[in-house]
């Protein structure tokens, strides 16, 4: 005979087995004297498996378990924005109130807070007509983010009985649907579960990074799915830093998944103190951090993810462009490995389970842009950028290789371009976006008709370099011919005037389209006017000598950069007219 309550049979480390307890897959379970709590991950008979999300240190066999009836789920509503949160939604600074900086056991905290009020304006009346997703509300949650209440998105078409405007809790009644729904400011919804939608449309407008290398080269559109992979000191944490605090998205979901806690310390620390460029205001009022250290519970690295996609499909459904940063799903998937060991699970390669890339193209897979269910809202997205932490920097391990099976854009990072103090130490050679052809028309309609051609020809450059490059290793530059010569210095100008970026300084740190079209084309003009220099008679060694290209790289760093542009543009071609 089984029931809401059981007892501890079993206890290896995070994953502990119940008797006698009558649960259905992915329930929340209170587990020990401490009320620890855990997630059933199998049933077989009448023995439960809990994953447990903190430490099982003195749990003994005998102790009660019991279960919630309720599946991990995360609130939602008003308050979500500037908090800082560990991996099953806990907010650290009320733990901290509550215990000091060393995190006790058994310690709830809810999401979101109950004691809060809101101004709350009701945007429909009794008797509107109003289905799951609708919007109800707004409530102003920070200077620049409206805060949109909706109807729970499992709601079949109804009227509304009765709503109200005024200030409130997030618990308290705002009205009532007539089929008994009762609207408050939140909604709990389950982290595994992806959050309905009316339809998924195709990407069609790029994510603005603000980063040359990416914008131009490797574009990723909103609502696609990016990997950054790269090794030890490569700099993920900064570039993904810098993608939020400079990409066009409206609301930023940041995961520290199983990061170094020093690392994570300096992501807690500077993110309250950024401001944001587009507004002025702090950025924290536009982002939610969730920090899981890789000291944490190894269960609740692994639901860290699926509380922050879900915080992020949220506000995908308010119709918001999201932005979610994972750092580092590779953390996530040796949890996932930790996990599966102790149940015993038939291993995959490198010990991962079985399932691995079906997990993570589930994740992936919830990034998107959509039509959301709101009626008068277009669309929404979220934009997934994950980084990946191969062990050496080996990019055939299982997660990067599985990742790449799912995301369509890869950033490759280069250990040996970040000992160079080349940044971003994107390797544009192993890089790739598969989004080029669908953002084509974007690109040539709002920065120019020749956008896809010339990022073509940087490419193409940037390739040819790569290839003399072993030539000149062999028998040095001037073994090259007159053309090879040529292309060498504008592969030169690319790398140091174009790719190179500096995210700490204050020009340069961000890149508009319009900058980053006016650089590539000036750089691809000095290859153009000097290979027909060369046609023309001229010595290679009088076209290299022109200083006009010297200080393109200037233009980087000077906000009047058009008026620069300009005047070595001028420059050039008189140069280049003066040559013998």
């Amino acid at each position: 005979m089984t029931s809401r309550k059981g007892t501890l049979y079993r206890i290896a480390g995070p994953v502990v087995q119940a008797k006698g307890i009558d649960a259905t897959m992915f329930d929340l379970v209170n587990v020990g004297k401490e009320h620890l709590m855990g997630e059933v991950i199998q049933i077989e008979g009448d023995i439960t498996t809990i994953q447990v999300y903190e430490d099982t240190t003195l749990l003994r066999p005998g102790e009660e378990v019991v279960t919630t009836e309720k599946p991990l789920s995360v609130q939602l509503g008003p308050g979500l924005l500037t908090s800082i949160y560990d991996g099953i939604q806990r907010p650290l600074p009320v733990l901290v109130e509550k215990m000091g900086d060393y995190i006790r056991r058994g310690v709830y905290a809810d999401g979101l807070d109950f004691k809060k009020k809101w101004t709350f304006k009701s945007t429909v009346k009794a008797g509107d007509k109003v289905k799951g997703g609708d919007v109800v509300g707004t409530v102003q949650e920070t200077s620049r983010i409206l805060h949109r209440i909706l109807v729970p998105p499992l709601v079949k078409e109804t009227t509304v009985r009765s709503i109200r405007s005024g200030s409130f809790t997030i618990d308290e009644e705002v009205g009532k649907l007539a089929d008994g729904t009762v609207l408050k400011l939140h909604q709990v919804w389950p982290v595994r579960i992806p959050r309905p939608v009316s339809k998924k449309l195709l990407p069609h407008k790029p994510l603005i990074t603000g980063q040359r290398v990416f914008d131009a080269l490797f574009p990723l559109a909103k609502g696609g799915a990016a990997a950054i992979p790269g090794p030890f000191g490569a700099g993920k944490t900064v570039t993904q830093q810098t993608l939020a605090k400079w990409c066009d998205a409206d609301i930023i979901v940041y995961i520290g998944c199983g990061e170094r806690g020093n690392e994570m310390t300096e992501v807690l620390k500077e993110f309250p103190e950024l401001i944001d460029p587009k507004s002025g205001k702090p950025l924290m009022e536009r982002t939610v951090l969730i920090a899981n250290t890789s000291n944490m519970p190894v269960a609740a690295r692994e639901a860290s993810v699926y509380t922050g996609i879900t915080i992020a499909e949220y506000f995908r459904d308010q119709g918001y462009s999201v932005a979610l940063m994972a750092d580092s799903t590779s953390r996530w998937a040796e949890a996932m490995r930790e996990i599966s060991s102790r149940l015993e699970e038939t291993p995959g390669e490198e010990g991962y389970p079985a399932y691995l890339s079906t997990k993570l193209a589930d994740f992936y897979e919830r990034a998107g842009i959509v039509n959301p269910l709101a009626k008068g809202i277009e669309e929404g997205s979220v934009t997934v950028i994950g980084a990946v932490s191969p062990p050496g920097g080996d990019f055939s391990e299982p997660v990067t290789q599985n990742t790449l099976r799912v995301t369509k854009t890869f950033w490759a990072l280069d250990a040996k371009l970040a000992q160079r103090r080349h940044f971003p130490s994107i390797n544009w050679l192993n890089s790739y976006s598969l989004y080029i052809d669908g953002l084509e028309d974007w690109f040539k309609s709002t920065v120019a008709e020749d956008w896809r051609a010339t990022t073509g020809s940087v490419m193409t450059l940037l390739q040819e370099e790569d290839k003399l490059m072993e030539v000149v290793q062999l028998v040095g530059k001037d073994a090259l011919a007159p053309k090879e010569q040529i292309v060498l210095e504008t592969a030169r100008l690319l790398r140091e005037s174009f790719l190179q970026q500096n995210a700490f300084h204050e020009v340069d740190s961000f890149c508009e389209l319009s900058k980053t079209y006016d650089l590539m084309k000036l750089i691809l003009k000095f290859n153009v006017l000097g290979q027909r220099a060369l046609t023309e008679g001229k010595r290679a060694k009088d076209i290299l000598a022109t200083t006009a290209k010297d200080d393109i790289g200037l233009a980087k760093f000077d906000k009047d950069y058009a008026s620069l542009l300009k005047r070595l543009d001028k420059k050039m071609d008189q140069e280049f007219n003066s040559l013998r």
